[in-house]
């Protein structure tokens, strides 16, 4: 069977991804938020699958934008629950992939700092997974 999505469908697949590491960088401005990026960036190019093609893709369309972490949280936070009911309806395995590759990111992401994780970053990590787990 093959799977076709819509080019709004891997803009927001992308955006849902990639916007998920770019809260935990946001969430750790005081730390190394570029190291968060790359660890949590390197994580999702890693993804195989229908995923890791949408995520490898060479495309402009990722949307993150926003002024403040809460504006940013406000569009990714719906994308993510919205990439993985997309996902249901179209391929379910493929809901459980990007799942679990988002979830690989934000462990990736939070393990780039040494010790433990601050409490902001734990935070944001909790509310990804409940975006995610809102579908």
């Amino acid at each position: 069977m093959s799977i076709t999505l819509t080019d709004q469908d891997k803009s927001t697949l992308r955006t849902a991804a990639y916007g998920a590491v770019s809260l935990l960088a946001a969430a750790d401005a005081a730390g190394r938020p570029h190291k968060v990026a790359t660890e949590g960036s390197i994580a999702l190019t890693s993804a195989t699958g229908l995923v890791g093609h949408v995520l490898t893709e060479k495309t402009r369309d990722i949307n993150l934008s926003g002024r403040s972490t809460a504006a940013l949280a406000d569009h990714v936070l719906p994308a993510l629950t919205a990439a993985v009911s997309l996902l249901r309806r179209q391929a379910p395995a493929e809901a459980d992939n990007f799942r679990r590759t988002v979830i690989v990111a934000v462990e990736a992401a939070t393990r780039s700092r040494k010790g433990e994780p601050s409490p902001t970053m734990a935070e944001m990590a909790r509310k990804i997974t409940e975006a995610l787990d809102a579908a």
